[in-house]
C-alpha cells in the first residue's frame, strides 16, 4: 500500500482527531514490514532496546540541556492563543486518560508495556496503531505511549508521550503542540558498536544514549555505528499534575 493510501485510510478513521500536524512528516515505503505497518518510532525501539532504556532513564535525568545525547526546543514567548490551545489538548487528553488509571485497559485498548520485566523508572506502555497514525497527524486522545509508574498493584498512570516525524520542522511540532508552552526532545548524537559484536563485549559506559561517544568522529575511532538520531521527536505531558511546568514535563 502507498503512503499516500496509508494516509487517506488513517484519515477516514481518526473521528476525534485535532488536524493540526497533519502535514508533519510521511512513513517511508519500508514502514509497510511484513504486511503490518509499522511506525519509525517502533522500528528503533525493536532495532535499539537498549537505547530505548537509555533514553528513558536520561528523561528523568535533572539537566537535559546538558546531555549530549538530548536535543531539546527552546521554549518561546508565551501567548495567549497558545495557551487556550493548551487547555482544549489537556482537557481531551485528561478525558483519554481517565480510563486508562487502570493499567488493564490500557491494555485491552492495545497498548504494550516495553520490557516489563527491567527495572525502570517509568514504563512505557505503546499503542502500534497511534504510533503509526502519529506520523501522519496529531490526536490529543490518542498518544503513543503511556507513562506508568511500577506498584506492588501493578501500575500507576503518570502521563502520556506523543510522537512526530524525525523530519519534523519546529512549525509542525508547534502545530501539534505549542513551543511556547512544551519543549520536544530528540535523542541524537548516538554511537552503537559494530555490528555482530557479541553483547558481553559491548562497553555500555561507551555505546549509547548514555555512553561517553557523542561526536561522529569518536564514534568512527571506536569503530562503531553513528546514529544522528533516533526514535524520532518525543513530548511528555503529565495532565495530573497541577504545576504548568511539571505538565508539560520541563
Amino acid at each position: 500500500m502507498s503512503a499516500k493510501k496509508r494516509a487517506t485510510a488513517l484519515l477516514a478513521t481518526a473521528a476525534l482527531t485535532l488536524a493540526a500536524g497533519a502535514g508533519a512528516g510521511q512513513p517511508r515505503s519500508s514502514d509497510n514490514a511484513a504486511g503490518a505497518e509499522v511506525s519509525e518510532y517502533q522500528r528503533d525501539v525493536e532495532r535499539y532496546p537498549q537505547a530505548a532504556l537509555d533514553a528513558n532513564a536520561a528523561m528523568a535525568g535533572p539537566d537535559l540541556d546538558s546531555n549530549p545525547h538530548v536535543f531539546m526546543t527552546v521554549l518561546e514567548p508565551k501567548n495567549q492563543d497558545d495557551d487556550r490551545r493548551a487547555v482544549v489538548i489537556l482537557d481531551i487528553l485528561r478525558k483519554a486518560l481517565d480510563k486508562y488509571k487502570d493499567y488493564r485497559a490500557a491494555e485491552a485498548d492495545g497498548y504494550r508495556v516495553f520490557l516489563p520485566k527491567v527495572a525502570q523508572p517509568q514504563y512505557h506502555f505503546t499503542n502500534s496503531r497511534y504510533a503509526f497514525a502519529a506520523a501522519f497527524l496529531f490526536n490529543p486522545g490518542h498518544p503513543t505511549s503511556l507513562l506508568y509508574k511500577k506498584t506492588r498493584e501493578g501500575y500507576e498512570l503518570q502521563g502520556a508521550l506523543f510522537t512526530a516525524p524525525k523530519d519534523a520542522t519546529k512549525k509542525q511540532l508547534d502545530e501539534r503542540i505549542p513551543l511556547s508552552v512544551a519543549r520536544w526532545h530528540e535523542h541524537v548524537n548516538m554511537c552503537m558498536p559494530a555490528k555482530d559484536t557479541p553483547a558481553q563485549k559491548v562497553n555500555w559506559k561507551e555505546f549509547g544514549l548514555s555512553g561517553s561517544i557523542a561526536t561522529r568522529d569518536a564514534c568512527a575511532q571506536a569503530g562503531g555505528r553513528w546514529i544522528p538520531q533516533v526514535f524520532g521527536w518525543m513530548v511528555n505531558v503529565y495532565p495530573f499534575e497541577t504545576d504548568p511546568d511539571k505538565i508539560w514535563g520541563h
